[in-house]
């Protein structure tokens, strides 16, 4: 074995049997590593629980740690293939064996630990599985070689390498040739590669032609396995015998005379040497002798600094009690110079301090008893326990009939069958009466309930403690289980303490003024009552002392801190008190809302007790609006017949114009009285009549709300006065007309069956944020929307502002400084509008924004038959070469809300830059570091037009440049000049606004599905 290793120079390596395949394939690791693998799992235990799963595709490449299934204990692993959404195939790396994981026990591990598996697959050498090898002789071959091989130290040589990894080796297990005993057992069979049989047979070729006198190749650790050489001497005539036998005779005399003068010599050697022997012992024995006097001298003068350090100490102790003596008798003669000075006033200064004192505690007595011993926090105590509000009886039975009544809503919104949803409206009606009825007990019974005064109560009574212990130290209050009890045990020995020192108090100053009673008697001429001197003076020191001692021993419970314990008992207390005032506080306001609820509820439910609501109203006024507009297509007829006629006459002709104006105006009146009838019918199908959609589905009631009351079928095109407006769009239809005094814009999209629906959702999310805010949304208004009822036209009509878009102003009368910083203001509010409600522009441009009277900003609308995707990507509208399209989306990126603060930065980079070109960088944004303007708004302008990590519309609101409206002038004098020269030229050349909401389509390619639509339009218009 040892010579074909050689020959193939195979690695030899110890590794341990981790894991078994088959019955001549196995996992091992590197003995060299178990500590490795110990330090990875620990460290995993505690990482993976708190790492993240794997979600998407996971990477087959990289290393993941994943919990094995039958101990719950995380190992690196690698995903061999994924099984389905929810379960991955995985191979534990460091052991060898593979399992199916769910997605949740598969999580992403730290790169520390993406380092190589430890665990290497191998197979035995020459050895294969037979082809015909039943499932039985194949288990029982792999429990045979997981005996032989795991958990144990083996011995590998390693042959081979696979294309796989796998390494082709001989096994030993101590004495064992785990190959061998594999075959002997039958569990597999030799197999002879051809490679290798050529090798060897051409290895055996080479050897027999190999030339004697060349030089071998073999390993030097071949080498040793050959025989030693022969210890034979190798001097040249010792290998031959000679035939003169009296020569050696000679030869041997010699050698005796030589041996006799060697022996003297050695003799004569070994004298000499006892000698030498002795004299060394001699002065080995003197050198150890100066070793210890050195030793001893050593430790003499080690002795001898003690000596002298302690003898210093010493002095300096003797010189520190002579300088404290000297102290000592300095301060005595300062204290008896001192005690002469005071003796002579010593009463008078003694009373001094025992009235300053006494009138300190006086003070103390009325004003820290309170905060000392916490009797504000106990009378708050008895305020939240014993006068505490319960919640009302009817409360939860109201709240369990309201939670019935809102279920039989959803059960009738839900129903799309009208003969079931009779028998569910007849048991909402039943769950409609008991809520009435626990309306009208729950408003009865907090009637009777002092709810106001109990909140006053409770709100002065927190604003008296939190102005006592501050707001601040609420968090701070560890648990305050029991906290009542322990600070009432507290208050009661911190009293009978303090009582104990003011009673002390009371009888010594009771003391002193007996005392000094009886001195006043002793000096009163009139008294009849005789004292001796020393009746009247006895103990006077001691009561004085005595009193002061009482009067400073009550100061200092007053004056001296209170500790952690009373501290954190008070903290505690407080803590629980306010955590009580608010629980009642929160219960209050609960029931106080819900009481104000129930009244109002109450007088609305009670109009609709057991009667529902109808269509009358609004199909009257659908009537009215059918009769209307047959009147106006007759007066239409008559004006374009008498338009048309010979006999034109023209008092007529005005007479006809003035009564279909009068027509379209009370059109226009029904219209809006259909809205509001609408707008009642929305409100009572969302609060309290679901079912109005399903039983009055001629009503469209629920396309008026899916629509957010946007949607309109009383509207037609041709009954409008509309004014062609050709220059405002060259592909859709654009018409001018006027409502009730305002003028107003059609526009026509052209939509299909799969199209009308998604044009009507967008405009209502759009409406929706327009409702809700109305001017302060910053947003243009959408008036109507309707459907041509022969073509396949969509109108929506907008206001008209003309002139007043920022591609108009900038050319004819620019804004100043002062006017953007407002209008830009409103801008940035109706994109805040927008991304709130989750929608995003796509279309924002100088034709988009208008300036109404030069101060107020809104966003336009936009073509609601695009995405924002196909938005974005058609506007291409540049500001002087300046793209408004974010450099991300021309990478191809999705838009986003970026995307829209992206144009706005470039619209207020126009703005503030006046008529000057544009310095564009590489990447597509403009360059604005040369450019001298207002600190803020440059600054506004780097985070809005940068391309990462641009700033939000709310961010955009906040920032300081739109908080101050102090803004410096920023277009330079010959660029102001040049831009009032090209006001008239330009004046000339505009007609009216270019207001587009979305007419980027001057730059868009025709649609073929909308050319059909808009040529019908724009025909139909020039009848008109």
């Amino acid at each position: 074995m040892m010579e074909e290793h050689a020959a193939h120079n195979y690695t030899v390596e110890n590794v341990v049997g981790c894991h078994v395949e088959d019955s001549v394939t196995f996992w091992a690791q590197d003995i060299n590593r178990q500590d490795d693998i110990l330090k990875a799992s620990c460290a995993l235990a505690e990482i993976c629980p708190q790492a993240n799963p794997v979600f998407g595709n996971p990477d087959l490449t990289k290393i993941y740690g994943g919990c094995f299934s039958e101990d719950k204990c995380w190992y690196r692993c690698k995903v061999l293939k994924v099984i389905s959404n929810e379960k991955c195939q995985v191979l534990y790396i460091d052991y060898g064996n593979s399992e199916i994981l769910s997605r949740s026990e598969i999580v992403e591990i730290p790169a520390q630990f993406q380092f190589p598996c430890v665990a290497q697959r191998y197979v035995l050498s020459d050895l294969q599985i037979r082809v015909t090898q039943d499932l039985n002789l194949f288990d029982q071959g792999r429990k045979f070689l997981n005996t032989l091989i795991f958990e144990k130290e083996i011995k590998i040589r390693c042959k081979s390498t696979r294309p796989d990894g796998t390494i082709v080796v001989q096994a030993e297990c101590g004495v064992l040739d785990v190959g061998e005993e594999v075959a002997e057992k039958g569990f597999a069979e030799r197999c002879q590669s051809p490679t290798k049989r050529n090798n060897c047979e051409t290895k055996k070729d080479s050897l027999l032609y190999q030339p004697r006198n060349s030089e071998s190749s073999d390993p030097l650790w071949g080498a040793r396995g050959s025989p030693l050489p022969s210890r034979r001497p190798k001097g040249g005539f010792g290998d031959h015998v000679s035939p003169l036998n009296g020569r050696n005779e000679s030869n041997s005399v010699n050698d005796l005379s030589i041996l006799s003068r060697e022996k003297m010599a050695a003799s004569n050697n070994i004298r000499l040497l006892n000698t030498s022997l002795e004299k060394i012992k001699q002065e080995q024995e003197i050198i150890e002798e100066n070793e210890k006097l050195k030793l001893e001298k050593e430790a003499l003068k080690k002795e001898n600094q003690n000596l002298i350090h302690q003898h210093e100490e010493l002095e300096l102790k003797v010189q520190k009690l002579t300088h404290d003596l000297q102290e000592e008798i300095k301060a005595k003669k300062e204290s008896l110079m001192y005690l002469e000075s005071v003796l002579p006033g010593y009463i008078g200064t003694t009373m001094r301090s025992l009235a300053t004192k006494f009138e300190k505690i006086k003070e103390t007595r009325q004003d820290s008893m309170s905060a000392r011993f916490g009797e504000d926090l106990s009378e708050a105590v008895k305020v939240v326990t014993a006068g505490c509000l319960a919640a009302p009886f009817f409360l939860e039975t109201l709240e369990k009939t309201w939670i019935d009544y809102n279920s039989s809503q959803e059960e009738i919104r839900l129903c799309k069958d009208g003969e079931k949803v009779q028998s569910l409206i007849l048991c909402r009606n039943e769950v409609q009466q008991k809520l009435y009825s626990a309306m009208k007990d729950f408003i009865a019974e907090v009637n009777d309930l002092p709810l106001l005064e109990r909140r006053e109560t409770l709100q002065e009574l927190q604003s008296s403690l939190e102005a006592v212990y501050g707001k601040n130290s609420l968090p701070e209050a560890e648990s305050s289980e029991g906290a009542f009890e322990k600070f009432f045990e507290w208050k009661n020995v911190k009293l009978q303490e303090f009582n104990q020192v003011r009673n002390a108090t009371d009888t010594s100053l009771q003391n002193l003024k007996n005392c000094f009673s009886k001195i006043i008697q002793c000096f009163d001429m009139n008294s009849d009552t005789f004292l001796k001197p020393e009746d009247a003076t006895a103990n006077v020191d001691e009561v004085l002392k005595n009193s002061e001692l009482a009067i400073t021993q009550e100061l200092d419970i007053f004056l001296t801190e209170q500790d952690e314990v009373d501290k954190k008992i008070i903290l505690n207390v407080y803590s629980e008190v306010m955590q009580k005032i608010h629980q009642e506080q929160q219960l209050l306001s609960t029931v106080y809302q819900k009481y104000l609820n129930s009244v109002e509820l109450k007088q609305q439910i009670v109009e609709w007790l057991g009667t529902s609501p109808n269509i009358d109203e609004l199909l009257l006024i659908k009537k009215k609006m059918k009769n209307i507009k047959a009147q106006l297509r007759w007066k239409l007829v008559e004006r374009n017949n008498l338009e048309e006629s010979d006999d034109y006459s023209e008092p007529e002709v005005a007479k006809i114009k003035e009564e279909i104006t009068e027509l379209r105006n009370e059109l226009f009146q029904e219209v809006y009285k259909e809205q509001e009838e609408y707008e009642k019918l929305n409100h009572l199908a969302q609060k309290w009549f679901p079912e109005l959609p399903l039983l009055y589905p001629e009503a469209g009631i629920q396309r008026y709300m899916t629509s957010g009351g946007l949607l309109t079928v009383s509207l037609e095109r041709d009954l409008l006065d509309a004014e062609p407006m050709k220059e405002l769009s060259t592909k859709r239809p654009v018409v001018c007309s006027e409502v009730r005094g305002q003028k107003v814009l059609l526009k026509g999209y052209t939509v299909d069956m799969n199209t009308e629906t998604e044009v009507i959702e967008r405009a209502a999310q759009y409406h929706k944020v327009w409702r809700e805010l109305k001017e302060e949304s910053g947003l243009m208004q959408l008036m109507f929307l309707f459907l041509c009822k022969f073509d396949p036209v969509a109108y929506l009509m907008v206001p008209y502002y003309a002139g007043a878009s920022l591609a108009v102003l900038q050319t004819t009368m620019p804004l100043t400084p002062e006017e953007t910083w407002k209008v830009m203001k409103g801008v940035a509010r109706g994109l805040y509008s927008l991304h709130t409600a989750g929608i995003i522009h796509g279309s924002l441009h100088n034709k988009n924004v208008f300036a109404i009277n030069r101060e107020q900003g809104i966003v336009g609308d936009f073509d609601f038959t695009k995405s924002e995707w196909q938005r974005t990507l058609l506007n291409s509208s540049e500001l002087k070469g300046l793209s408004l399209t974010p450099p991300e989306v021309k990478e191809g990126q999705p838009p986003s809300p970026a995307s829209d603060i992206y144009a706005f930065g470039c619209l207020l980079y126009w703005l503030l830059s006046g008529n000057k070109g544009f310095k564009i960088n590489k990447d597509g944004t403009p360059e604005i570091d040369g450019l001298i303007m207002d600190g803020k708004a440059k600054s506004l302008l780097m985070n809005l037009l940068c391309c990462n990590s641009r700033m939000t519309s709310e961010q955009l609101l906040n920032d300081s440049y739109f908080l101050s409206p102090n803004v410096v002038p920023l277009p330079l004098a010959d660029e102001q000049a040049e831009c009032g020269n090209s006001r008239e030229t330009a004046e000339d050349k505009m007609v009216s606004d270019v207001q587009q909401g979305e007419e980027e389509e001057l730059v868009e390619t025709r649609e073929p599905d909308d050319c059909e639509g808009e040529e019908s339009m724009e025909s139909q218009t020039k009848q008109d």
